[in-house]
């Protein structure tokens, strides 16, 4: 399935159905007075977040949904038929903008959350309503309302409890792989992830959080760089930052370290503030030494404790499953399972 994240359709309600001019005729009953009945109300366009919906990728073929109209009124006092409605999926996290002014319209964080973007026309009065006293016989009725018509733009912040941020190359996705039941794709060479994957990460019999794994960052990743953009956005929700610094890279941590923490305070200044755990990955491809001289040198930038991880070792994954968790400790997930 193709990851899409971003798209943009236009939506229309139904237009409501005109109410109708008649008048009761019937056998020894004279002056039966007007008997139009109302017009049907427009369907409108709802979109509903839901977690069986994984990208925008339905939406982002079909560009353009139209509620039904509802139904002319008829005699005999008979309203019309409603129009019928649209609901459209999508997944949580969500964001919806007018794509003509770029406000925000709403953001659909919780499953099974409504938002109408197009509502549907009011169906008009028929005759039946405008009799008095003085005018018996009205001979008019009201047209239906026009349904709500616009374009709008569909963008996707994954919502995580922790995110990884990273070079590419450095490791997430073996780790997401190694701390969840996530089936991201890895490989021997940079670039391997091109979409985010997301982990369910279990660490009590009953409690779990949710692990994004974004694809690799590089310099410049602020300013548009390598789709930067579209990759920082979905960390933007995550309460704690895995730093995955790579100890067998070209970069040396320390550097990869300052490159990362630049580019996500340039992209969003807040993330800074966010709890992070910093990870050294790779750490059975080189010696104790340069682990040892690499702890040393991040602790200039402030970073007294770094978890050491190692691909033949699997206690040090059990390692950071527990940081995170304590750092999770009695805050609720953003899911529950």
């Amino acid at each position: 399935m193709r990851f899409i994240d971003e798209t943009v359709v236009t939506v229309e309600g139904g237009h409501g159905g005109r109410g109708c001019v008649a008048f009761r005729r019937e056998a020894h009953v004279p002056l039966g007075g007007p008997s139009g009945g109302d017009g049907g109300d427009g369907g409108s366009v709802t979109l509903v977040a839901t977690t069986r919906a994984a990208t925008l990728l339905d939406l982002h073929f079909t560009r353009s949904y139209v509620a039904e109209r509802g139904e002319h009124g008829m005699g005999s006092d008979c309203h019309g038929k409603n129009g019928k409605s649209i609901e459209l999926p999508v997944p949580i996290g969500t964001m919806i903008f007018d794509d003509e002014t770029g406000e925000l319209i709403g953001d659909l964080v919780e499953d099974q959350q409504h938002l109408v973007v197009a509502k549907g026309g009011r169906g008009g009065k028929g005759n039946a309503h405008f009799a008095t006293s003085t005018r018996q016989a009205p001979e008019y009725a009201q047209p239906g309302e026009e349904g709500a018509s616009r374009r709008i733009r569909l963008e996707l912040k994954l919502l995580a409890d922790v995110g990884l941020v990273g070079f590419p190359n450095a490791g997430k996705s073996s780790l997401i792989r190694r701390l969840s039941r996530s089936r991201a794709r890895v490989a021997d060479y940079p670039f391997t992830t091109l979409v985010p994957n997301l982990g369910v990460v279990a660490y009590d019999d009953d409690r779990s959080f949710v692990m994004a794994d974004v694809p690799g960052l590089i310099r410049g990743a602020s300013d548009g760089a390598g789709l930067g953009h579209q990759f920082l956005r979905h960390i933007e929700r995550c309460r704690i930052l895995v730093y995955l610094l790579d100890l067998a890279g070209d970069l040396s941590p320390r550097e990869a370290y300052l490159i990362l923490r630049n580019e996500l305070e340039k992209y969003e200044p807040e993330l800074l503030t966010r709890d992070r755990v910093v990870c050294l990955s790779k750490a059975d491809l080189v010696d104790e030494e340069w682990v040892k001289l690499t702890i040393d040198d991040l602790k200039e930038e402030g970073i007294v404790d770094t978890v050491v991880l190692s691909g033949t070792e699997a206690t040090t994954t059990q390692t950071l499953r527990g940081r995170l968790a304590s750092l999770l400790s009695g805050r609720a997930s953003l899911y529950e399972f």
